[in-house]
């Protein structure tokens, strides 16, 4: 099972280029599509879905082009839009009705499907409450019962965790995990923290270019030894902006602590500590964005 994407590039009216020469292969397992806002994420994930035409390129999948043949892919499709929306008026089970009546899914078998994705998703208790009452944690559950009612080989998901708190994130984190085996989850974020915890690929895209794939792990390695810590008098801090790749800041007694990303030690007196993926995406994206 493989998803091949070649050189796709999307460009809007206007000269809008929101993409540009893309090339990724997907295998089974959860792949994390990492970037600023803006940066093409939602684009090559509407596109992969279908729901787009890409300006150039082609997307295959296991062999088959799916311009030409959409519906191969969409038989084994699971998409959570980061715009999804329910109609507040129905209960759990009639929206799962009415999204499975949607994608031509129905009978004895789909009704014992969406019990089994309730209990699934820990919605089991709240399957006769009407939408409009969920949290957006709930909601976001919901969203990804739809994507998995025809049990998809491919699940597209994009943005899930915007607005969750922190135990609504942690939760739908693990059940990425749980759904992963033989599945290929593509999973869009620009919250590092989320890539980190759930993907053993990371693909990190700005201004509609791939800077790079890989494991966690080989990007921490490019980033070993170029992480510095230095502590510097508050009203410096607007220079130390201007002059270096910033990763975090720590107010102390005697100033601001510094974590800096940088090739070089920044000052004399700088301290080397070990990176974390957060400088690693910042020293993709500083270092090789404009080359």
């Amino acid at each position: 099972m493989i998803l091949e994407i070649n050189q796709i590039s999307k460009q809007y009216k206007g000269n809008v280029r929101a993409l540009q020469d893309i090339n990724l292969q997907l295998k089974p397992g959860i792949i994390g599509l990492l970037g600023p806002n803006g940066a093409g994420k939602s684009t090559l994930m509407r596109i992969l879905a279908t729901i787009l035409q890409p300006t150039t390129g082609t997307v295959i999948w296991n062999g088959i082009d799916i311009r030409r043949n959409p519906d191969e892919l969409r038989r084994t499709l699971g998409y959570l839009p980061q715009d999804f929306g329910v109609y507040p008026h129905l209960n759990a089970i009639e929206f799962l009705e009415y999204a499975a009546a949607l994608k031509g899914l129905g009978g004895r078998l789909m009704k014992a499907r969406i019990l089994e994705l309730l209990e699934l998703l820990n919605l089991h208790h709240d399957r006769k409450r009407p939408l409009g009452g969920f949290s957006g944690g709930m909601r976001q559950r919901i969203g990804i019962a739809q994507a998995l009612l025809n049990d998809p080989k491919l699940l597209i998901i994009d943005e899930p965790t915007v607005g969750l708190d922190p135990e609504e994130r942690m939760r739908l984190r693990n059940l990425l995990t749980d759904l992963s085996g033989d599945r290929i989850i593509l999973f869009s974020t620009h919250i590092i923290s989320d890539i980190e915890a759930v993907s053993d690929q990371i693909a990190i895209i700005t201004k509609g270019r791939l800077l790079t794939k890989a494991d966690p792990a080989l990007l921490l390695r490019k980033v070993q030894g170029r992480v510095w810590s230095v502590t510097i008098p508050d009203q410096e801090i607007q220079e130390a902006r201007m002059r270096w790749t910033i990763s975090g800041t720590v107010r102390r007694e005697d100033g601001l602590q510094l974590r800096i990303v940088s090739d070089n030690p920044p000052l004399p007196h700088a301290i080397a500590v070990p990176p974390s993926l957060e400088d690693a995406y910042l020293y993709v994206r500083a270092f090789q964005e404009g080359a």
